[in-house]
This record gives structure tokens, sequence and C-alpha cells, in this order.
């Protein structure tokens, strides 16, 4: 009798990737974030800061950056997804060594609960905190993050917006470390409250998508909202720094964003800009 013949089936590239790591590879820049968490706290408080509670944190990539920065610095981070926190204490946190590893801090739990140690700088990225969705929810999370923090602790956010923030689209962006593309869509806007929803989904070079890697319901906040919300919660001070522009070489009407941020006060809007929030205890 003759031996029988098990057809395999080949994976798709799709049904190959891994979120976590296309995620990282398309959406996120620790050295960028670390470095303008350093730079702005120098500036503003005259001394090198050393302790980082990451909020939202998600797979910890950034608060692996942050102590790869220097050999002093800690860092904390909170996610209420234990999933993504187990992935990234494999892939991230142990994966860097021990010398690393034995100053990340990662914590399951919602980032309201989390007030103690106190820290230098608090952030949340990615836009996470627009989650919460009613301006006492955003306040209280505010009041947290606060209470968290060292006497002249910063608290760092990121926020976007412009004129195409509204509309429902879809932009693709070829990833360099990956066979595939980036989709960010904007799938949903209502116009009445603000809320939001987006997606983000790999189309890879054999053809093959990951549909819905990561979905976000949100509201889209705007930046005087955010200060006043802040300011509400008790901070002394809040600042908003928007990143530099300048023309495309291929198209004199196109802008690109350089990844430097100055502080502003007024400023032309855009079709799409991204700004960070520095909020000063």
């Amino acid at each position: 009798m003759g031996a029988s013949k098990v057809k395999e089936t080949k994976l798709t590239l799709a049904e190959q990737g891994d979120r976590h790591v296309l995620y990282q590879y398309s959406v996120q820049a620790p050295e960028a974030e670390v470095e303008f968490m350093d730079k702005t706290f120098r500036e503003l408080r005259g001394r090198s800061p050393l302790s980082m509670k990451e909020d939202f944190c998600g797979t910890a990539f950034l608060s692996v950056d942050w102590c790869k920065s220097d050999p002093n610095r800690t860092a904390i981070g909170v996610d209420i997804d234990k999933p993504t926190l187990d992935w990234g204490l494999k892939n991230n946190v142990e994966a860097t060594g021990n010398d690393i590893a034995k100053r990340v801090t990662l914590i399951e739990s919602d980032v309201r609960d989390i007030t103690e140690p106190k820290v230098d700088v608090t952030c949340a990225f990615n836009f996470s905190y627009c989650l919460f969705e009613k301006r006492d929810e955003l306040r209280h999370y505010f009041e947290q993050a606060r209470k968290g923090q060292k006497v002249d602790g910063l608290l760092v956010l990121d926020l976007f917006g412009g004129t195409e923030c509204e509309d429902v689209i879809e932009e693709e962006t070829e990833l360099e470390e990956a066979p595939a593309t980036y989709v960010w869509e904007q799938v949903s806007f209502n116009p009445i409250d603000h809320h939001m929803e987006c997606a983000i989904h790999f189309d890879f070079d054999d053809g093959s998508r990951l549909e819905n890697a990561f979905t976000y319901a949100w509201r889209l906040w705007a930046i005087p909202e955010i200060k006043e919300l802040l300011e509400e919660a008790g901070y002394s001070k809040v600042r908003v720094y928007w990143e530099r522009y300048e023309e495309t070489d291929d198209d004199d009407d196109e802008l690109e964003g350089t990844g430097e941020y100055y502080e502003v006060h007024e400023v032309e809007n855009q079709e799409s800009w991204m700004v960070y929030i520095v909020a000063e205890v």
C-alpha cells in the first residue's frame, strides 16, 4: 500500500503576522518620544527626569526604551489588558536582558488606580486617553495622574486633529521592516458628540490582509477642551507643542512632518496634525 500524501496548507503572511510587532513597526516611535520628554523636562525643570509612568502602556515598548536611554532610569507600565502586557513582558522587557528588565515594572490595572510611587513624568500616548469620552471621566483621569507625580512632575499627552479628521478615510503607509502596508481607517465620525471609530489593518505583499488588527472607539477631543480639563484637574500650566512641517520635494503644496516640535500659542489649521500637550504640576 502506497503512503498517503497529506497536502500542506501554506499560511498566508497575514496568518503568520504578529499584530503587536506590526503595531510597533507602524505606529510607535519610542526613541523620539523619549527624546521629547527628556528635552522638555530639562528645559522646564532644569534636571534630567529619571522615573516615568507609561499609562495605557500596551506592550511596554516605550518603557523599555526609556530605561535603555539612561542606566539610572526606571519605568512603570500600566495597562488593563493582561494578554498584551504578557506579550510585552516576554518580547520587550525580558528580551532586553536583566539590566533593563529589573528597572521596568508592569502593572495590570485601570490607569486611574495607580498613584504610587510618584514619578517625574507620566505619559499617555497614541491618543489612548481619548477612550474617556465624558468630561468627568477625563478630568478624573487627569486628577489621578497628577496625584501620582512628584512636585515638579510633567504629564505628557499626544493628540491628533485637523480638517480631514472628521472624514471617513483610509491612509496607507508601506512598512520598511515587514512585507506589509499599514492601513489607518477612520470608520465613522459623529459631529454631535465627536465620537469616532477607527481601525488598523495590514495588507501584505502576498495579497492577504490582517483585518481589524486593532479597533478604537473614542472621542475626538479638541486642544482647548484638553487644556481646560487639565487646568480643572489642578495642573498649574499647560503647554502645546506643534510639529514643524515642511514642503515635500515631490509636491510644493504637500507638507510633511519633520518630527521636531516647538511650543505654540497660535497656528494655522492643517488637514492633519499631531501635537504634544505638556501639563506642569
